[in-house]
Parts: structure tokens; sequence; C-alpha cells
């Protein structure tokens, strides 16, 4: 194995053979022979962290693997791994010791609260005159929702009057659009 180190006899940053681990590298400078210790660098160890996944209704004891040096953010996007199965999710709190924070370094972090963002049901809602329909759609994550567009679920055809997302604002304004994930409701009016 090369490394790129700083060689005390050429005085200059060479190529460097290692020759032996241990706690630290000997190392063979390429350029003029020079064999010298050099201090190995500490790989960051990973972090199991408690991670609660809810999917629509149901929620499942995961955990996420982070590095020491990471920090996490509410509305970050990661992987948890429940078992044998991997969910793309995302943060919706952080929980260190008893308080609930929006940031946090790793090592401090004790639960992350997540949802899944994979697939998701999307709550549909329907005007149709006097009537509201509700209706529900399991679909990608990632799948895009247009205001002002045509959609037909469960054979029934309409068009999205507006958006409301998980964030709080609501989308009006035809051509804006979001994907699945970011949708609390969306609103629609018969075809």
């Amino acid at each position: 194995m090369f490394i790129t180190a700083s060689c005390p006899e050429c005085r200059d940053e060479t190529e460097h053979e290692v020759v032996a681990e241990s706690r630290d590298l000997l190392v063979r400078c390429t350029a003029c022979g020079h064999h010298h210790r050099i201090k190995k660098e500490r790989e960051p160890r990973p972090l199991q962290v408690r991670a609660i996944v809810s999917r629509e209704g149901t929620s499942r004891v995961c955990s996420i693997e982070l590095a020491e040096e990471d920090e996490c953010t509410v509305g970050d996007h990661l992987v948890a791994e429940c078992g044998d199965d991997a969910f793309g999710v995302e943060i919706t709190s952080i929980e260190c010791g008893e308080k609930r924070v929006n940031r946090a370094k790793a090592p401090s972090v004790t639960t992350l609260w997540t949802r899944a963002i994979e697939t998701v049901v999307v709550k549909i809602s329907i005007h149709d005159g006097w009537h509201t329909h509700p209706l529900y759609k399991e679909c990608d994550g990632e799948e895009p929702f247009v205001v002002g567009e045509v959609y037909t679920v469960a054979k029934k055809k309409f068009r999205i009057t507006h958006l409301k997302l998980r964030d709080g604002p609501l989308m009006r304004k035809d051509g804006w659009k979001t994907v699945a994930h970011r949708v609390k409701r969306i609103y629609g009016s018969r075809v």
C-alpha cells in the first residue's frame, strides 16, 4: 500500500510505501529510501443510533449508523436499518436525553424519530359539488405532484387545486410542484 506523506529526509511531500502496520505505520520514502514512522490516522468510529421509523400509523424500532463527527438536523434524509430491511427516512425529531432539539452531534443523540419516505400514502380530498371524497394513494416518495394537473386515483379523475405540505405552507398556483413525501394532503376538484 502507498500513501503520500512528508519525508523528514527529503523535506517534501512524497509517495511512501507502507512497510509495516502496528500502532504506528513504518513507511519507506520512494524518493530517497528513508524509513520512518508515521502516526496512524484514527478511523472514525461508527455509532448505532436508535431510530423510531413511522410508516402510516405503525412504528418500528430500528437503527441508523452515524460517524462520531456527524451532525443531525430535523429534515435530514438518512437510511434506517430494521433487521434485514433498509428504509429511506426523514428525521422529524431528535431526542438528546430528556430534551427534543432541532440539531445535535451524533454522540449526544439518544433517539432519532423518523418517518419512512421511500413509499408513502398520500391523502387526497376530491370536492364534487356538495360532497368530498377521501382517497388514499400509495406511491414512491419522490413521485411529483403539480397544482393544476389532472390525475386519476381509484378510477376518479381530478385536477389538483392545492397541495398542503407537511412543513406548513399551502401551494395554490398552477405549475407549483412538490414530491409525495412532502405532501400532507392533496386537494382537488372532480373533472
